[in-house]
């Protein structure tokens, strides 16, 4: 049995859908924390993605997918198994639109300059504190003293001239007011803009992210199941760059056909029913779909395109075990 911690939020119907696009059927769904899944060795449960990352690290919990933004904010000693692609947002330093700053240095100096204290509201305190640390105009202002952390529960660091106060949802109401500015995740800025706010530097980007305890994996019987939810969901991330495409050809067409072909390996080529003609099949990535449908237009007299549900290189996986990538 492996625990498998699946996100709660904002990607959850999101990583509902990859899921079931790996084959695995989920029952319980919507209704309790603790869904079932068609695999009896594998237990699941949701749970907030600010949570799985730790989780997995202590080894509460086998392999989970959460944020790679989360990962880096509680610093988890996991291992990241595969980008899956989706979920993807933006962590970015935001302040009014009212304001006339264009940078954090810039605020940093005019705040320091009029004796003001710089307030940022955020729920990645870790993240906050290391990039507002790594600002050179900080570093020339307040060499390395840290930025006062603040919670309900406690406080951190001697720095109150800037201060990172804990948001609990919500961020993007606390400025003008409360807070000067507020470091968040955007993925159209849309709610930034609805709430008078503009991004003015970018901190990192996220995706969601497959993570592995990094003991689990050096037990073999519990390796081996993490491999076979890699290959699936893996399966799932190829699969959304690819086409399978059958075309019909004249025996003529053949060569030429192929040679402009691209494929995973090579074509499939099938001789038909009717002397003189060939069937050929093969995955091309969708963005050459359009390169090559002129030549298809060309050369083929039938064309069928599928969208395939997985993609399995099991090759690769095999090839990056061995190699210590994964």
């Amino acid at each position: 049995m492996i625990k498998f911690a699946i996100p709660k939020g904002s990607i959850e119907e999101a990583t509902y859908r990859f899921i079931e696009q790996a084959w695995f059927a989920l029952h319980g769904r919507g209704r309790s924390y603790r869904v079932r899944v068609n695999d009896p060795e594998i237990q699941m449960k949701i749970l907030r993605p600010q949570e799985i990352p730790t989780f997995v690290s202590n080894g509460l919990y086998d392999i989970g997918i959460t944020g790679r933004d989360w990962v880096a904010e509680t610093s988890a000693d996991v291992k990241t198994m595969l980008d899956l692609e989706y979920g993807w947002v933006r962590l970015v330093y935001a302040i009014p639109k009212s304001s006339n700053y264009n940078s954090l240095a810039e605020m940093l100096s005019d705040y320091s300059t009029s004796g003001r204290t710089l307030r940022v509201s955020t729920e990645y305190l870790n993240l906050a504190s290391r990039y507002i640390m790594g600002n050179g105009e900080y570093r020339r202002l307040y060499g390395d003293e840290e930025p006062m952390i603040i919670t309900p529960w406690w406080s951190k660091g001697s720095n109150r001239r800037v201060q990172i106060i804990l948001s609990f949802g919500a961020t993007e109401a606390k400025p003008p007011e409360d807070t000067d500015a507020i470091i968040d995740i955007t993925e159209t800025g849309t709610t930034l803009e609805q709430n008078n706010l503009k991004p003015i530097e970018s901190i990192m980007e996220s995706t969601a992210v497959l993570i592995a305890n990094r003991d689990s994996l050096k037990d073999a019987r519990k390796r081996e199941k993490i491999y076979d939810v890699l290959t699936l969901l893996k399966g799932v991330v190829d699969s959304r760059k690819k086409l399978h495409i059958f075309a019909n050809v004249r025996a003529e067409n053949l060569q030429e056909l192929l040679r402009s072909l691209p494929a995973l390996k090579r074509p499939t080529v099938s001789p038909l029913s009717e002397e003189g003609w060939y069937a050929v099949n093969t995955v091309i990535g969708k963005d050459e779909f359009v390169k090559i449908l002129p030549t298809l237009r060309r050369l083929a007299q039938g064309l069928v395109v599928h969208e395939p549900r997985q993609i399995l290189a099991l090759e690769e996986i095999r090839r990056d075990e061995g190699n210590g990538i994964y």
